[in-house]
């Protein structure tokens, strides 16, 4: 079942999202179908030894060899046993494939950011919950799985690395106002931790496209906007409000459009890119690139004064 034409077809900039749900333990999840490569039959996977409790190993399907995440382990569901009836959903993000062991996929639907909210705090016990979303989809609700940090808690080595800045050398401070929309509380942290120690520092972090768009509004609205919004980072995949639909916001506003605005997301592909390039973004970056996502910050900013 393969589904890389699915999703990326979307028309850009309408706010809305294919979500693929699947049943883990009979819960019904979700993932973007822009994450998804292909739907698999699993098979015998072959025992990698000194990996994450959650890794089965790798298994090879024609000439690619792939890593195995037991989701069902992962989310501390012990009683599950793998069966000859999973399913590996293969995904492609952040530059890898990597498959994860489901009970059923169920199928796809369309609907608007705007149907997912932000997980309450209690659901996870934590502040950095494996949930990014809770969407509506008709009448069931379903808990939009954050892949991301999945992987990142898997193999850190995979995700944003502080010793990419550290490689830039020493740097002059900047103070210049930086507004960032991403809804991950892991990576939000990360970036923001990353570009502090790139002095950059005054960073401003939302939670989605939606919170950033409201605070461009308000600077607009109190002629500040030379002040207090000198570049905008935005994820992709957001609740209430994602990434592109905040670029076209952004670039078909007269007075907001001069902002540079770079899109910085696991999702970039070369269909993404199109998109984004045709909403107006100045540049578009892969996850987890920090070091490029510092030294494209300086080329724009030195490029505006």
């Amino acid at each position: 079942m393969s589904t890389e034409k699915n999703g990326i077809l979307l028309e850009s900039g309408t706010n809305e999202i294919e979500i693929m749900e699947f049943t883990v333990d009979s819960v019904l999840y979700g993932i973007n179908v822009a994450k998804v490569k292909e739907i698999m039959i699993s098979a015998p996977v072959k025992f990698m030894p000194h990996t994450h409790p959650a890794v089965e190993g790798i298994y090879k399907p024609r000439d690619l060899v792939i890593t195995v995440i037991n989701l069902p382990r992962y989310l501390g569901i012990d009683s599950f046993e793998p069966s000859d009836k999973d399913l590996f959903i293969i995904t492609n993000f952040n530059k890898m494939n990597i498959a994860f062991r489901v009970q059923t996929v169920v199928g796809i639907r369309r609907i608007s950011w705007m149907d997912i909210q932000k997980p309450d705090k209690t659901l996870s016990g934590s502040e950095e919950g494996v949930a990014t979303g809770i969407a509506q989809c008709g009448e069931d609700l379903v808990t939009i799985l954050d892949f991301e940090k999945i992987v990142a808690e898997i193999a850190p080595e995979t995700s944003i690395q502080m010793s990419e800045i550290e490689q830039m050398g020493p740097r002059e401070r900047d103070q210049r106002p930086i507004l960032i929309a991403e809804d991950s509380i892991l990576l939000s942290r990360m970036i923001h931790e990353a570009l502090k120690k790139a002095n950059y520092t005054n960073t401003s972090m939302f939670g989605n496209g939606r919170e950033l768009w409201e605070r461009l509004c308000d600077i607009k609205s109190r002629g500040r906007i030379d002040e207090e919004a000198a570049l905008i980072i935005t994820d992709i995949e957001m609740p209430q409000m994602d990434g592109h639909r905040l670029t076209k916001l952004v670039k078909d506003d007269p007075q907001l459009k001069k902002i540079p605005l770079i899109i910085f997301s696991s999702l970039i592909t070369d269909e993404m890119r199109v998109k984004g390039k045709e909403l107006g973004a100045d540049e578009q970056l892969t996850k987890p690139e920090i070091g490029h996502l510092v030294s494209i910050m300086d080329h724009l900013l030195a490029r505006g004064q």
